[in-house]
């Protein structure tokens, strides 16, 4: 498994559920990385898929839930995690989705998402989660930023055998942050927005979402840091076409 940097197997399911006609649809018509997957990995992409939307309750909180919120925010966590066998977490039970930025009386500033571990709950603003969603080349996705988050402190707990992979090559990946020649260099190009160097967990969620949304120049400009999130995740090039 360490050697290969991936596990064994990924997918196993002898009878892989499918979404309705209509969530297909909308998957097809919203994920490039769904429609470039193999007709058998399209398969496991929808087990998996409809597998959150059971498992996860969503929450509108003065708004409605549709089929279109629950699809792309399902596929998203779905395409970060694809590449890990054991990709459901118990770290939160609720998607709670708000109109737009909400007010948090906790810090009395307004959010656009959050995932709050203490809930148990990932947190979007809508109108800012498909901002981010639709303008796919700006590295900014609230979604795969907060899911990421979530992915995170769970690895980093867990011994399952994803995440003792990603454990294991998140060390070759903070050593971007935390050593001053590598952090300086990357600072230098500025490729990564400068919210990524707040700390590890938003330098993490910072280049998941590179990695995602523009990744042939993140390969291009920062070629081995690429490479280790890649393995990371368990996901290479030949997912982006």
């Amino acid at each position: 498994m360490f050697v290969f940097k991936r596990p064994l197997y990924l997918y196993w399911y002898p009878f892989p559920k499918k979404v309705s006609s209509k969530q297909r649809h909308i998957l097809e018509n919203n994920f490039p990385f769904y429609n470039k997957l193999s007709s058998a990995k399209k398969k496991f992409f929808q087990h998996r898929l409809k597998e959150f939307l059971t498992k996860y309750e969503f929450i509108g909180k003065e708004i409605q839930i549709t089929d279109e919120m629950e699809i792309l925010i399902g596929a998203t966590y779905i395409m970060l995690t694809f590449g890990m066998r054991d990709y459901l977490i118990g770290l939160f039970s609720r998607i709670i989705i708000y109109p737009s930025a909400y007010y948090s009386s906790v810090n009395k500033v307004y959010h656009k998402g959050e995932f709050n571990p203490r809930m148990k709950a990932i947190v979007f603003s809508w109108e800012d989660f498909l901002l981010g969603h639709n303008v796919t080349n700006d590295n900014v996705n609230l979604g795969l930023h907060e899911f990421a988050h979530a992915l995170h402190f769970y690895c980093l707990k867990s011994n399952q055998t994803s995440a003792l992979i990603f454990q294991d090559e998140f060390v070759e990946v903070m050593k971007y942050f935390n050593e001053e020649e590598k952090l300086l260099a990357l600072i230098q190009k500025g490729y990564f927005r400068l919210y990524a160097y707040s700390n590890p967990f938003e330098f993490l969620a910072v280049i998941l979402e590179h990695f995602f949304e523009t990744p042939q120049m993140f390969k291009k400009q920062h070629p081995e840091l690429f490479t280790s999130v890649s393995r990371m995740i368990n996901i290479d090039e030949k997912y982006f076409g």
